[in-house]
C-alpha cells in the first residue's frame, strides 16, 4: 500500500511540475487568432482534408 500511495504521490507531483513548467515558458495564447473549435453551421468554408471534397 505504501509504494502505490508513494507512486501516486510522485504521479501528481510530476504532473504539477510539468504544468507549472509549461505554464512558465510557453507564450500566451491569442484568442483572436484561434480558429473556431466548431465551425459546423457558422457559414465558413470547410478546408483541407475531406471535408474541402463537399
Amino acid at each position: 500500500m505504501r509504494t502505490r500511495t508513494t507512486m501516486l504521490l510522485l504521479f501528481w507531483l510530476a504532473l504539477a511540475l510539468f504544468l507549472g513548467w509549461d505554464w512558465l515558458n510557453s507564450s500566451p495564447v491569442n484568442l483572436r487568432l484561434e480558429p473556431p473549435l466548431l465551425a459546423a453551421g457558422s457559414g465558413q468554408a470547410p478546408s483541407g482534408g475531406h471535408c474541402s471534397a463537399f
